[in-house]
C-alpha cells in the first residue's frame, strides 16, 4: 500500500502569512520593546578598561643587533605563558588586597582577560566591571606587578608597558540595539510558528476547495449564508 503525502502549497503559505501579517508584526514590535526595556532597566551595564604590554624574550634583551624573526616568534609564544602567570592567584590576590576588594580570586579572575593582539608579541590586559574606575584600578594593579612577577617567575624575558590603563566612558555591554533586534526577531518567529500551528490544528473546511483537496469529493453546490433583516 502506497503512502500518500500531502503536498505543501506555497501560495497557501504566503496567503496565510499575508492574512496574519499584522499580528506577526505587532508580536515582533512588542517583544522588541520588551527586550529594550529589560536591557535598559534590569541589566547592569559593564565598562571596560585595558592596557597593552610588549613581551620581550631574553635574546631580544641581550641582542646588540637587529631583532630576528625567531626572537619575535619566541616572544609571541611567551604571551600565553605570561597570561597564565598574570591571572594566577599570586597576582590577583595581591590586587584584591591592595585595592581592598570585597571579592574572592574566582570572581576577580572572571573579570580579567589577557590575550595576544592579532597574534603579535603585544599582550592586552582587559577588565570588565560595572564601575569603570574600579576596572581601571584593577588593570593598573596587574600592570604594576607584571614586570617583577614575570622576571622572578619565568626568568626568560620581560614586559614593557605600551599603553597605560584607560577606562571607557561608554558601557561595552549589554548592547541595547543587539538585544532589541534579537527580541524582535524572536517575537516574529514565535508569532509565525503560532500561526502555522493554529492552521495545522484547524480541521474545519473553510472553502469548497478544502473539501476537494482533503476528501477528493466534487462540490456540486454551495449554500450561501444569507442574513435576513427583520
Amino acid at each position: 500500500m502506497e503512502q500518500e503525502y500531502e503536498t505543501i502549497d506555497l501560495r497557501e503559505i504566503f496567503s496565510l502569512l499575508r492574512k496574519n501579517l499584522l499580528p506577526v508584526f505587532l508580536a515582533a514590535v512588542a517583544l522588541a520593546v520588551a527586550g529594550f526595556l529589560v536591557t535598559a532597566l534590569l541589566i547592569t551595564p559593564k565598562y571596560e578598561a585595558s592596557a597593552t604590554l610588549i613581551v620581550n624574550s631574553r635574546e631580544e634583551q641581550q641582542a646588540q643587533t637587529a631583532v630576528t624573526n625567531d626572537q619575535i616568534n619566541s616572544a609571541k609564544q611567551l604571551v600565553s605563558t605570561y597570561a597564565v602567570i598574570l591571572k594566577s592567584d599570586t597576582v590577583l590576590d595581591r590586587t584584591i588586597q591592595d585595592l581592598g576588594l570585597k571579592m574572592n580570586y574566582e570572581t576577580l579572575a572572571k573579570k580579567v582577560s589577557i590575550e595576544a593582539v592579532d597574534s603579535t608579541q603585544i599582550m592586552k590586559i582587559t577588565v570588565r566591571d560595572p564601575d569603570p574606575e574600579l576596572a581601571k584600578n584593577i588593570v593598573n594593579s596587574i600592570v604594576e606587578q607584571a614586570p617583577e612577577i614575570i622576571i622572578s617567575t619565568v626568568k626568560a624575558g620581560s614586559v614593557e608597558v605600551i599603553s597605560y590603563p584607560k577606562a571607557g566612558e561608554k558601557p561595552v555591554s549589554p548592547s541595547k540595539m543587539k538585544n532589541t533586534l534579537l527580541a524582535g526577531l524572536a517575537g516574529g518567529v514565535l508569532a509565525v510558528g503560532i500561526v502555522f500551528l493554529r492552521s495545522l490544528l484547524n480541521n474545519t473546511f473553510m472553502t469548497d476547495d478544502d473539501i476537494t483537496k482533503h476528501l477528493g469529493l466534487t462540490v456540486l453546490g454551495v449554500i450561501p449564508d444569507i442574513e435576513i433583516k427583520e
